[in-house]
């Protein structure tokens, strides 16, 4: 009879680092900077989809205080889902210091993330590798003049902004009083160059690329909430998704209501972005089809949601079959193959690990006046 062996398992130690929405509220701007961050409940579900693959994981927000931990804390990889706190270039605080000390994590480089972040940056990138974007304009300030080639309706957003920050139905705009007077607001409002486009009607769609893999395109219909004078991804729609209340109830399709070569060719504009911006293991990429078929590409988001509920990257995994602790699974999979350290980590008997091992949780936090 074979001889029986002790079960083994992998473990490794895993660094989750995040930031946490701590509940303010209050005036919109106020409501606005912590739009990016992450839930307890997002954090927590990664964490334990961490632990049900073997790893002891050590929660780590992303403060003033992050780099002296690294320094103190050896892991394996860091699964990174943080927007960093402030500055231009937010999203890539936490990947540059860990490039810094040569630590792996997951995602994009901290050039990726800089770049992804600033829009015009961004589309000048996609010009060059011609990936379809609509016509845009950077203004410097608010007096810049319009250029003759963009035709309205424009629309106008914050140039280094994301979860539809600075965007509300007044952005669309039909005339050039209108364009300036939105101009002007964004400007003085985010302490930023404004970005102005040309407004493209058709469906809104967003791709997702897990590894190099297209995942199956979702289409969000903003019909149901044209009572509500929003008709695109705002803030508020963002923020408020779902509240029939406010009207903000837009139908999701996953897979998008397409016809394969329709749905062949938004793939394949996502994986060209996703590619021509250097992204890795995961990203989102939002963009406009077109009636003549054209997909036009808006945004890269290389630091896409992974609520499990409500973010559209997951929702779009599941589409493909894999669940959510797969797909937080997978992606920690692709950063270690890429550190070369999946041969490499320590092994411990069932017997020598500790029940309590990598058990932090995520502290509630607490509602700010």
């Amino acid at each position: 009879m074979r001889s029986q062996r002790r079960e083994r398992h992998i473990s490794h130690a895993i660094a989750l680092t995040y930031n946490l929405r701590h509940g303010r509220s209050g005036a919109r701007l106020e409501a606005e900077a912590e739009s990016e961050f992450d839930s307890v409940t997002t954090v927590e579900t990664i964490a334990d989809a961490l632990r049900a693959d073997g790893g002891t994981v050590h929660l780590v927000e992303a403060t003033e205080a992050l780099p002296q931990w690294f320094l103190t804390h050896p892991v394996d990889v860091v699964f990174n889902i943080a927007e960093g706190l402030h500055g231009a270039h937010r999203e890539s605080q936490v990947p540059a210091i860990l490039e810094s000390l040569q630590i792996p994590f997951t995602g994009s480089t901290s050039v990726t993330l800089a770049l992804a972040l600033d829009k015009a940056k961004t589309k000048q990138i996609l010009a060059a590798e011609g990936i379809a974007t609509p016509p845009w304009q950077l203004f410097s300030t608010p007096e810049t003049r319009l250029s003759p080639q963009l035709e309205f309706p424009l629309i106008v957003k914050p140039n280094r902004e994301g979860s539809g920050i600075g965007l509300s139905r007044e952005s669309v705009v039909g005339d050039e009083f209108s364009l300036r007077r939105q101009v002007a607001y964004v400007y003085h409002r985010y302490r930023q160059e404004v970005l102005v486009e040309e407004y493209i009607e058709g469906k809104e769609l967003t791709a997702g690329v897990l590894g190099e893999t297209p995942l199956p395109v979702l289409e969000i219909d903003f019909e149901p909430c044209r009572a509500s004078g929003e008709f695109f991804y705002s803030w508020r729609m963002k923020e408020y998704q779902g509240d029939a209340t406010l009207g903000l109830v837009p139908a999701m399709h996953c897979p998008a209501r397409l016809d394969p070569v329709a749905a062949q060719d938004v793939q394949d504009a996502a994986l060209r972005a996703h590619r021509a911006l250097g992204c890795r293991d995961l990203s989102r990429t939002d963009i406009r089809l077109r009636s003549d078929g054209t997909p036009f590409v808006l945004e890269v988001n290389p630091l896409p949601g992974l609520n499990p509920v409500d973010s559209n990257f997951p929702a779009m995994a599941a589409a493909a079959g894999i669940a959510h602790p797969a797909l937080i699974q997978r992606i920690v999979a692709l950063a270690m193959a890429r550190a070369g350290r999946l041969g490499r980590l320590s092994v411990k008997t069932s017997r020598q690990a500790h029940p309590q091992e990598g058990r932090e949780r995520v502290s509630a936090p607490r509602t700010t006046p």
